[in-house]
């Protein structure tokens, strides 16, 4: 097989590969899902994440780490996050579906 023949299958390949590697949750993000629901159908006291502004994602993890915001884990949770982790979570949750 010759490479101009390979080409095309590679194209396909890489078409389907690269959204699926875009979309994969950033280390750490996967776990809020724990508590943070992704569906409108799940009852819970804890906020959606997906689609809201990553300015305020960041904020409330900065207020929960000092204590500015009272929390029964998140306090400690947040602790365990470097800022550039928790930015990270913060953009990714921004492209997810609202």
């Amino acid at each position: 097989m010759k490479l101009r023949d390979a080409v095309p299958g590679l194209l396909l390949t890489l078409a389907f590969a690269v959204p699926a590697l875009a979309a994969a949750p950033p280390p750490g993000a996967s776990s809020c899902s724990g508590c943070h629901p992704a569906s409108r159908d799940v009852a819970t006291p804890a906020p959606r994440l997906a689609g809201r502004d990553p300015a305020e994602i960041v904020q409330l993890f900065q207020a929960f780490r000092t204590g500015q915001r009272p929390a029964t884990v998140m306090g400690r949770i947040a602790k365990g996050f470097t800022d550039d982790e928790v930015k990270a979570i913060a953009d990714w949750y921004r492209t997810q579906s609202n």
